[in-house]
């Protein structure tokens, strides 16, 4: 009598494996920009939750962003507007040149009615406010990764308004007519620094940078110099004290 073949059961178990293989969700690779260390934690304990996403890298800065994307090969970015070195905009505007197969998603403490916009300009796929939370964080991270812009309702109206000529709604900042160029100046003048510091971080002359200054006080309808550093400080420090 001969023995029974184990050939059939061998082949059986293959193929299971293989379903299971298959079955499996592939994970989509993140990476993390935020210069502050806990919420890094957060974000990284609340995506790695998911069984489809996980969190490959985290950097607290742009330059160090784009070195670990080389590394990494992540399917997402996710990073804050404020850290060090390089802001948000420049980053986005960095990742569309180097990376643009790579979709930007930004989560931000800062008010979305001056940024959305900007940073969907800027070449990003999405903008979400922190204080939305972790299901809307997951929502957009999907749909951005599904090929998709995402943005908050009240965004999506504006948006609408300003392609049909109506008033946007909402805020009526006089800020928001500052180029990005000119908001980028603005901020950095609103942080103490000089006109030098400025050209070194947005490698820009100083003469450059003093054009800039002139368009955001002539916009802003400041009567001088003094007033605009004034002014931008103000704004900085209430940026500041809603983060």
């Amino acid at each position: 009598m001969k023995p029974k073949s184990n050939k059939g059961a061998a082949e059986k178990r293959s193929q299971k494996a293989e379903i299971k293989i298959q079955a499996a969700p592939a994970q989509k690779r993140i990476l993390l920009i935020d210069d502050h260390p806990m919420m890094r934690v957060g974000f990284s304990t609340l995506i790695n939750a998911e069984t489809d996403l996980v969190v490959c890298c985290q950097a607290n800065n742009a330059e160090t962003a784009l070195a670990e994307i080389t590394k990494c090969h992540p399917d997402l970015v996710i990073t804050d507007m404020t850290m060090p070195g390089r802001g948000g905009l420049e980053f986005i505007k960095d990742m569309k040149a180097l990376h643009d197969q790579i979709p930007v998603l930004v989560v931000s403490m800062h008010d979305e009615m001056l940024y959305a916009e900007r940073v969907l300009r800027a070449g990003a796929r999405g903008y979400l406010m922190k204080e939305s939370g972790g299901e809307k964080l997951l929502e957009a991270i999907r749909k951005v990764l599904g090929g998709q812009v995402y943005i908050s309702e009240t965004m999506s109206t504006r948006v609408l308004d300003n392609l049909s000529g109506r008033r946007p709604r909402g805020s009526s900042s006089p800020i928001e007519k500052l180029s990005d160029r000119e908001f980028e100046v603005f901020q950095l003048v609103g942080e103490g620094k000089s006109s030098r510091e400025v050209g070194e971080q947005l490698r820009l002359s100083s003469k450059t940078v003093d054009v800039h200054r002139s368009r955001i006080k002539e916009k802003l309808g400041l009567k001088d110099m003094t007033a605009l550093v004034r002014h931008a400080v103000r704004w900085v420090e209430t940026q500041k004290s809603e983060i």
